[in-house]
């Protein structure tokens, strides 16, 4: 069982447990281990004298546990997000609590600086909402989006929950379900299995490359035909740059107005692709969350 402590400005995140029968006999180390706290973390912990609480007394991680122990933890924020630049930008925010933020991002918008990108990405707006709250900022993208493709988004607001939410992305534990619109009639449902490479002599654009490409598996689902125009529910099993970009169209069916793959903007001015919903585990909970993002308007507007 856990819970949950609020602080005013988080620079540490404090958990505590309470130890069930199951976790009776653990090495207190072992029980962090399972509840998905990092080496990384570990490490720093061992720096702060007062990480490891074990009913109100000083511990160590070989300490042994009992069922109905009370154990606290705390997580020092020793990172800092500085460089970026708070602006004000509106923010669209589906969900947020002391562990994480979820976001429905809008078309045109970088999730981090880059060359010509210093002050109009997500990064940026996050780091001004942050200061406003008088709360220390780190930023940390879980599920990363292109710039033109829109939707939900989740970021990790510490260090465990970064370290919980990268693990459930490397598992697969996170269900990203994706909305796009394509030209043509695909297939009713069916798979795409094929390998993403990067383009030769191009930093951003990607091909299917048999020889040298990545495993990408994309699944797909055809829910709608409009004017010679499909709207298709899509799963990601892998997650490669431009992965759904690139596998429809070497499907056939490419997404219009996406000006690296298909630049056809009769319909749409950018890739008419959204991450609709994100179904996952809270970090430290351990509850089920489902997060829908409304769609934006020239999405709907072009189908």
């Amino acid at each position: 069982m856990i819970f949950r402590e609020r602080r005013g400005i988080p620079l540490d995140r404090t958990v505590t447990y309470q130890i069930e029968a199951k976790e009776e006999g653990l090495e207190i180390l072992a029980f962090l281990r399972s509840k998905g706290f990092s080496r990384h973390i570990l490490t720093q912990m061992k720096a702060d004298k007062h990480a490891i609480l074990l009913n109100g007394e000083k511990a160590y991680g070989r300490t042994i546990l009992t069922e109905g122990d009370c154990l606290r933890i705390r997580i020092l924020e020793t990172e800092t997000s500085e460089k970026i630049i708070p602006v004000k930008i509106n923010l669209h925010i589906l969900y947020e609590d002391e562990d994480l933020l979820v976001i429905n991002k809008p078309a045109g918008m970088p999730i981090h600086p880059s060359q010509g990108n210093y002050e109009n990405t997500l990064a940026n707006g996050a780091a001004f909402y942050a200061m406003e709250k008088g709360e220390a900022f780190v930023y940390r993208c879980v599920n990363r989006l292109d710039r033109d493709t829109t939707g939900a988004l989740i970021l990790a607001k510490n260090p465990l929950s970064a370290a919980v939410l990268s693990s459930q992305m490397r598992n697969r534990q996170i269900r990203r379900t994706y909305l796009a619109i394509v030209e043509g009639i695909p297939p009713k449902k069916g798979t795409i299995s094929a390998p993403i490479a990067r383009v030769n002599g191009s930093t951003i654009e990607r091909e299917i490359n048999f020889q040298t490409g990545e495993t990408a598996v994309t699944h797909f689902e055809r829910l709608a035909v409009k004017n010679g125009y499909s709207l298709m529910e899509l799963h990601l099993e892998t997650g490669r740059t431009h992965q759904i970009r690139v596998h429809m169209k070497y499907l056939g069916y490419p997404l219009p107005g996406d000006y690296l793959y298909h630049p056809n903007y009769d319909r749409i001015r950018r890739q008419p692709l959204h991450s609709y919903q994100l179904e996952f585990t809270h970090p430290l909970t351990g509850e089920g969350l489902l997060f829908t993002a409304s769609l934006p308007e020239d999405f709907v507007c072009a189908f």
